[in-house]
């Protein structure tokens, strides 16, 4: 990361620290204003829409294919974060791999705890499947918490019956709620997004009284069997870089093919700073090709 760029990153994360003593409405408004610093970029076209029931919004880079879609799972640990949020990073990822992206709304906790987030990931695929669209011309995204709901998602719709698709991509992956890895001792001092109380916090609202080593709510314990091929990305500086490990640990266990990439001096979700961020941007062109390699 070059001396401006991460100056940049860390200015933008420090100047814009959520402060876990405001209630979670105005949490919610304040990560919506990502939107109002990072605007998507320019040849997409955002429309509100519906899947499955599932609220969210269509992102259509002008150049993208007709036939292939991206499912994507945002951020925020289950309690925070919108299609609004991550629009500048969506809209990115879909121009990157030329194809049209649904950015599901899924609901939140406490209101509305785990399995719903789950349940509302399955819902929003299979109506794409319903839709006419092939499942290897369709792939799942997602970061953070959106992440591990990526890896959710195909265990719950491979649990039901429904056809895999034709790839997955894991963003700093959130995918052991009950935050055991060593990262998060080792690399405290290190990640300025991420702490283990916070999360500890976050796991308690999504959980509801569960288990927080159920498969479907932290698919580090889960079999991977049958699922399609991966992509993890993770920061070296993140408290999550042992949730990236245990993910393709059961990726491999299961002879699932995977492709797992340790980015150097990178912090969680960096894609997230693609417009002041030369690694930002280099992540998504990566993802962006990983698509295009893998939609048939």
């Amino acid at each position: 990361m070059g001396r401006s760029d991460r100056a940049g990153v860390i200015q933008f994360l420090q100047s814009n620290a959520q402060d876990d003593d405001v209630d979670i409405a105005e949490r919610r408004a304040r990560m919506d204003r990502l939107s109002e610093f990072f605007p998507p970029v320019e040849g997409t076209d955002i429309e509100p829409a519906s899947l499955g029931g599932v609220k969210g919004e269509w992102l259509r880079p002008r150049h993208a294919r007709r036939d292939a879609v991206l499912l994507y799972l945002h951020g925020g640990g289950y309690v925070v974060g919108s299609p609004q949020s991550h629009r500048h990073l969506t809209a990115a990822i879909g121009a990157a791999g030329g194809v049209s992206v649904f950015s599901a709304d899924y609901r939140l906790a406490p209101e509305h705890p785990f399995p719903a987030a789950v349940d509302d990931g399955v819902a929003a695929y299979k109506a794409l499947l319903d839709s006419g669209i092939a499942a290897n011309r369709i792939a799942i995204a997602g970061d953070s918490a959106g992440g591990g709901l990526t890896l959710a998602t195909l265990l719950a719709a491979r649990d039901r019956g429904l056809p895999m698709p034709a790839c997955a991509v894991a963003i700093s992956p959130w995918a052991d709620l009950a935050q055991s890895g060593d990262a998060y001792r080792t690399r405290a001092g290190r990640d300025p997004i991420i702490t283990k109380d916070g999360l500890d916090q976050m796991a308690a609202a999504y959980l509801g009284g569960a288990d927080a080593k159920t498969p479907l709510a932290s698919p580090a314990y889960a079999d991977f069997k049958g699922l399609p091929p991966l992509l993890i990305q993770v920061g070296s500086e993140e408290a999550l870089h042992s949730d990236a490990e245990a993910v393709k640990a059961r990726a491999e266990d299961a002879n699932v093919e995977v492709s797992f990439e340790s980015w150097a001096g990178m912090v969680h979700v960096w894609h997230a700073f693609h417009p002041i961020l030369s690694e930002g941007r280099d992540a998504v062109a990566r993802i962006g090709s990983y698509l295009k390699a893998h939609i048939a």
